[in-house]
């Protein structure tokens, strides 16, 4: 196979997961290429997301590493076949690559958790809003990227579409309905738009409110995307230097109980909705 120059993150976590089948099995990567008949160099480039792996030298290395899981090697398997060019292959060389894999990591997901303080999830955001979070850069963004970045966010919200649209559920604080990133006017199409994906069968919101008692975890921002099994699934949090991608099991199972614990003193999806209607005729 071709080698690339720049794997997606989907393709970096395929790679991944097959080093730590190798290591888990305790075989070097020397090993594992003889078993396949194939140079170290090879190993190598498939460990690093730099090459792909067909079905059958994946299913051979599995074997090899005496992995038995046959769910988790399937969807091994669909990863690496998969050949989809989503919505988002038309941005590449126009944004930056982690604005890419988000939009891939959430059209792969089986379900969608945000957990977010002083902004509106960006799947939830109005184009006015978007275009205020992303003006607010310093340095300012041109024009024409401004634009670019505004339309890649709008076309995220293709997740709630189709035929089998993602499951998706949200928790945000009251900081966040509050803060009006633009004008009054935004604001409050803002929170009609929240109240309106509301009431979609697959659509949860629920609101932190500024009284609650025994919350700490203003720090919790995050975004977590289910994989077809739960090994494979993945937390996306916003740094200083753009997105970061997580992975490790041990943090996976920490966001999880972070994002419980976060949901577990957020307002039901009714009382979240009359907080929201109110804060909207306060504007």
């Amino acid at each position: 196979m071709p080698t690339r120059r720049e794997p997606t993150a989907r393709q970096l976590r395929l790679a991944t997961e097959l080093r730590k089948l190798r290591e888990a099995a305790g075989l070097t990567a020397r090993q594992a290429a003889a078993m396949l008949g194939v140079s170290n160099v090879q190993i190598s480039q498939i460990e690093s997301g730099l090459s792909g792996v067909s079905e059958q030298r994946l299913r051979r290395l599995a074997a090899h590493y005496a992995c038995t899981d046959e769910e988790f090697i399937d969807t091994l398997v669909a990863m690496a076949t998969d050949r989809t060019r989503g919505w988002w292959e038309e941005y590449r060389a126009m944004l930056p690559t982690p604005f890419l894999d988000l939009a891939e990591l959430e059209y792969h997901a089986a379900f969608l958790w945000e957990a977010q303080f002083l902004y509106i999830p960006g799947p939830l955001q109005t184009m006015d809003y978007a275009r205020a979070v992303f003006a607010y850069r310093v340095p300012e963004l041109p024009e024409a990227e401004l634009e670019t970045r505004v339309r890649h966010r709008m076309q995220r919200k293709s997740i709630f579409e189709g035929a089998n649209p993602t499951p998706y559920e949200a928790v945000i604080h009251e900081a966040a309905l509050r803060i009006m990133v633009s004008d009054r006017s935004t604001a409050r199409a803002q929170l009609g738009h929240l109240l309106e994906r509301s009431g979609s069968e697959h659509v949860r919101i629920r609101v932190l409110p500024f009284d609650v008692e025994g919350f700490a975890g203003a720090a919790s921002a995050m975004t977590y995307a289910g994989g077809s099994v739960p090994r494979l699934d993945t937390v996306v949090r916003d740094g200083p230097h753009g997105a970061t991608f997580i992975d490790a099991e041990a943090q996976l199972n920490a966001y999880r109980t972070l994002f419980r614990r976060v949901e577990a003193v957020a307002l039901a999806p009714d009382r979240s909705r009359d907080l929201i209607q109110r804060v909207t005729k306060e504007l």
